[in-house]
């Protein structure tokens, strides 16, 4: 499925991860935590996403969401602590790559957040920083604790 070399022992599968792989892969990986009925809500309308198992468990997954025709954000790149550094965050992100490049039109804005080092893998496949010309911006909207 990637178009680049994953180890041994791993699976890819293009699909949504289930919702309780979503959640706790996002919260091992130190990404922010989501509630249960955000991820009800969100994963549904994924555009296209891969997940990592291993030995039959999800480990690693990453997320395109959007419109599909102007405007989508790779999202989501997780990978458990316990298997990072063996290029399965880069082989996730190159299916995302791939997927986007046999889809969508050739005018379509493909955006990301990039947290620390990441930036480095991002710009290898020809991301690029948009500042000054633009400046991602963002808000949280925290609601009633009990949802999450």
């Amino acid at each position: 499925m990637p178009s680049r070399s994953i180890p041994a022992g791993y699976d890819f599968a293009e699909e949504t991860p289930v919702i309780e792989d979503y959640r706790r892969l996002r919260a091992v990986s130190g990404l922010s935590p989501k509630s249960l009925e955000a991820a009800r809500i969100a994963l549904p309308n994924t555009l296209h996403a891969v997940v990592v198992r291993h030995e039959g468990r999800a480990i690693g997954m990453g997320r395109v969401v959007g419109d599909g025709g102007c405007h989508m954000q790779i999202v989501d790149m997780a990978v458990e602590p316990e298997h990072q550094g063996k290029g399965l965050g880069k082989a996730i992100f190159a299916a995302l790559v791939d997927w986007l490049n046999r889809t969508v039109p050739d005018t379509a804005y493909v955006s990301l957040i990039a947290d620390g080092d990441a930036k480095h893998l991002y710009a290898k496949f020809g991301f690029e920083e948009v500042m000054p010309a633009s400046i991602g911006m963002a808000r949280f909207f925290r609601g009633d604790p009990a949802k999450r």
